[in-house]
């Protein structure tokens, strides 16, 4: 499945994907002990919503546009980082992951952002001047495992590739079970596409079985039920999660849930510890 982000900037994956790494890296702060987040596909960090790639799609209309005509505070936080790259009342620009981790940032906190594509890369360098992000052109599963440990004491990486190549799926299993071994505290972030559900609960098998504690799933499905060869929703796996962040999830994804549920659909997002999930 390709996944080229400027082709779906602000849909309703980014909605769900960046509501909850706000409230992640927040969740983190409340302890004052510095923080170094790794972005390790960061793309361009900025998405024209007008621009021929992303208009080609329209996915922002069922994204972030649903998410700024739900009244529900709730999702604020998440509005406010849209509309730090806006002007005006209305989103013309889409913050990635990248700008909304910059946001965040507190003086002894880090960024470190990766892209491999050269002329995405570019772009990532002009969108991020003027914040203290460094960014590297390297492999992203290279740079993945370099990092680690982190310099700071605590840490976030985050793993968002277009899952372009068919071995997306084993690499990040890899170097997941690689990472783990390095960094064992560390929170990890990986997010993934929904289409097809038996590819899906395989690799959910198979990353039950690297044995790693603290390891929660989040899905989220548009539709009441699948709908054949197109996209579906989107996930995250999060390895430890913050207490406070955990707590705090289930009013959130119900928020996101109500505000992105496609017309005569219900829609349907859990949060569930994978080591507790039945084997498929």
């Amino acid at each position: 499945m390709n996944y080229r982000h400027s082709f779906h900037a602000g849909n309703s994956a980014d909605v769900v994907k960046h509501s909850l790494l706000i409230a992640l890296v927040r969740a983190l702060q409340q302890k004052p002990g510095a923080l170094t987040l790794i972005d390790a596909h960061a793309g361009c960090g900025l998405y024209d919503l007008g621009g021929e790639q992303a208009q080609r799609t329209g996915e922002a209309a069922y994204g972030v546009l649903r998410a700024f005509a739900d009244a529900n505070p709730l999702l604020d936080d998440y509005r406010a980082a849209v509309r730090a790259v806006n002007v005006g009342t209305e989103p013309h620009l889409y913050p990635g992951s990248p700008q909304v981790m910059a946001q965040l940032l507190r003086p002894q906190d880090v960024l470190i952002l990766n892209e491999k594509h050269p002329e995405d890369a570019h772009a990532l360098r002009g969108a991020m001047r003027g914040t203290p992000a460094a960014v590297h052109e390297r492999d992203a599963y290279e740079l993945w495992l370099a990092m680690l440990p982190t310099r700071t004491a605590r840490g976030v990486v985050v793993v968002d590739p277009p899952y372009e190549q068919t071995d997306e799926r084993a690499r990040i299993t890899a170097t997941l079970a690689a990472a783990h071994r390095k960094w064992a505290h560390g929170v990890t972030v990986v997010w993934y596409p929904l289409k097809d559900r038996l590819t899906h609960q395989q690799w959910k098998g198979q990353l039950r079985r690297l044995g790693i504690p603290k390891f929660l799933n989040v899905e989220h499905w548009l539709y009441d039920a699948d709908q054949p060869g197109i996209y579906n929703g989107a996930g995250l796996f999060i390895i430890n999660p913050p207490y406070a962040f955990t707590q705090a999830l289930p009013p959130l994804l119900d928020a996101l849930r109500a505000a992105l549920a496609p017309d005569g659909h219900r829609g349907d997002i859990s949060a569930r510890w994978l080591d507790a999930q039945r084997a498929d």
